[in-house]
């Protein structure tokens, strides 16, 4: 297993990641469980689908899960308070479970504890898409001003690589890609990843300005496109 590719670039054609899971997976009749679940908004392209019998999206934050609750035109979801580390679900009751870059936002001390949540939840044969972002590229740089995550992130691997080692969870597929991130302006930018609940990210004005300097050098008149590297994990139960 790797952290990141050497070999992965700006020049490789960014993917949209929904539509890789959705190619991926077998997600058609399955029970499934998003871990982190954010806006919901992954959540609803799958449930659309109308692929999945059902799906469990758990969320950490109380104020973005309050706002899921008043989501009431996807009859096949169900929303529910909780982190990776406790999952409020039966063993082995679950086909797939999704991670989009929520591992590394599990404290670090109960990592391996969500690991062996997702594979106790887990039915044999289960997969489970682990996708945490690369510590790379320009958006990145602009992040790590005020949220360094390197640390975080790197915690978040070995644990995936000690749940490989001991056995609860086989590597099935290691893969490398690339996304696009899309930002009309800077106050876009703020709105989406200054100003979440998730994070109480405090910036003094000098630093909040340096972060607006440093995103308005790649603006132009459509906006700012930052390009990603990514990596996936998909793991399996044992049958």
């Amino acid at each position: 297993m790797k952290i990141a590719d050497p070999a992965q670039g700006g020049n490789t054609p960014p993917l949209n990641e929904v539509r890789l899971m959705l190619d991926t997976l077998p997600f058609d009749g399955a029970r499934v469980l998003e871990l982190g679940c954010g806006r919901a908004e992954k959540t609803r392209t799958l449930a659309e689908t109308g692929r999945p019998q059902e799906i469990l999206a758990l969320e950490v934050d109380r104020i973005q899960h309050a706002k899921n609750l008043q989501i009431t035109d996807l009859p096949s979801v169900r929303f529910a308070h909780g982190g990776a580390e406790a999952i409020p679900a039966p063993d082995a009751s679950v086909d797939i479970v999704i991670m989009f870059k929520s591992l590394h936002h599990v404290p670090v001390e109960h990592m391996d504890t969500a690991l062996a949540e997702v594979a106790r939840v887990l039915k044999p044969g289960g997969l489970a898409w682990i996708s945490e972002p690369v510590f790379a590229g320009d958006l990145n740089e602009i992040m790590r001003l005020f949220h360094d995550e390197k640390t975080v992130r790197e915690a978040a691997f070995a644990a995936l690589c000690r749940a490989v080692e001991r056995g609860p969870l086989l590597l099935k597929e290691e893969r490398f890609f690339t996304t696009r991130s899309q930002f009309d302006d800077f106050a876009q930018f703020d709105a989406r990843m200054i100003r979440v609940t998730h994070s109480n990210h405090a910036l003094s004005p000098a630093l909040y300005a340096e972060v607006r300097e440093k995103f308005e050098a790649h603006l132009t008149p459509q906006g700012v496109t930052f390009i990603n590297p990514q990596r996936v994990d998909l793991l399996q139960k044992p049958a």
